[in-house]
């Protein structure tokens, strides 16, 4: 397969979002939804207002969002927008809870753990998506970057829930008691993140992905107990590939100088996360091979 271009800037500023952002060569069209993570409340690591705002607010995006499975300060509309507010995105673009009201289902093709995915109902009203990630660690799936935000984030509460459990139930209650082997819960993150992809092919709605390596923690943004950076800010990786840009990112934690990556490499093998990238290629969603691009 041809490599698949990652840019990448180790300038982590809203300039440098611009310019990474247009070496991508796409014009975003119609409403464009931007998928971030609002971060639950007492986390730390989510991506900043004073970041990501003024790019957002000059392509008149939406922030996109879903309810959690889990309880906590995002698991409804009314304190899932509470939280979006004290992070400050309210205050540079409307908030969506995308399955505040709906969801609907999407096919899994050729999954094995999965037969549909789960998303929230808003995500038809966008012509353009960008899933713009924080890369850190994470307690279940290793780390976070693109494939989890199109995966996890833009699954509804229920279909969270039938990701967690490998397609076992769709009930948040009942799917943190269920058994699954780890490496299946990575798989069907992949299959999910796939099922995404081919819903915006299919409707000729385009997407970009970028992912922001800054504030490092070992914990996700989810983590109202997130714990402070173990390494320090990489950069922005930017790419047409969910696949390619998260093994640069993955590739960028390996070869750090930054003795605290050797803490970020546990926590992701722990969980069996860099199998994710791996599967996924399998499954036709992008490629692990790559160019990087410095800008």
């Amino acid at each position: 397969m041809e490599k698949a271009k990652v840019f990448f800037t180790k300038e982590i500023t809203t300039d440098s979002l611009r310019r990474i952002y247009k070496k991508l060569g796409v014009e975003l069209k119609g409403k464009i939804g931007v998928k971030v993570s609002t971060g639950e409340d007492g986390a730390k690591g989510y991506l900043k207002a004073d970041l990501i705002g003024p790019f957002v607010k000059e392509l008149n995006g939406t922030i996109l969002e879903c309810n959690t499975a889990y309880p906590g300060s995002r698991n409804n509309k009314e304190d899932h927008l509470k939280t979006a507010e004290k992070h400050g995105f309210t205050s540079f673009a409307e908030v969506d809870i995308m399955d505040e009201d709906n969801e609907f289902k999407i096919p899994v093709k050729n999954g094995r753990h999965l037969k549909y995915d789960i998303i929230g109902e808003n995500f038809k009203n966008y012509d353009s998506i960008i899933n713009l990630a924080h890369g850190k660690g994470h307690a279940m799936g290793g780390f976070g970057a693109n494939l989890k935000n199109q995966s996890i984030g833009i699954a509804s509460r229920n279909g969270k829930a039938y990701i967690h459990s490998c397609g076992q139930t769709e009930d948040p209650d009942k799917c943190w008691s269920v058994d699954y082997e780890q490496k299946d819960f990575i798989e069907s993150m992949a299959e999910a993140a796939k099922a995404v992809a081919d819903y915006l092919k299919e409707n000729n709605k385009p997407i970009v992905y970028i992912t922001i390596a800054n504030a490092i923690s070992v914990d996700c943004d989810c983590d109202c107990n997130q714990g402070d950076p173990v390494m320090e800010d990489i950069g922005i990786f930017a790419s047409l590939d969910p696949v390619a840009n998260d093994q640069a990112f993955l590739d960028a934690i390996w070869n750090s100088n930054d003795p605290g990556h050797t803490k970020m490499m546990e926590r992701v093998d722990r969980q069996v996360g860099r199998h994710i990238t791996e599967y996924a290629e399998s499954i036709g969603l992008g490629t692990t091979n790559y160019e990087l691009i410095e800008i």
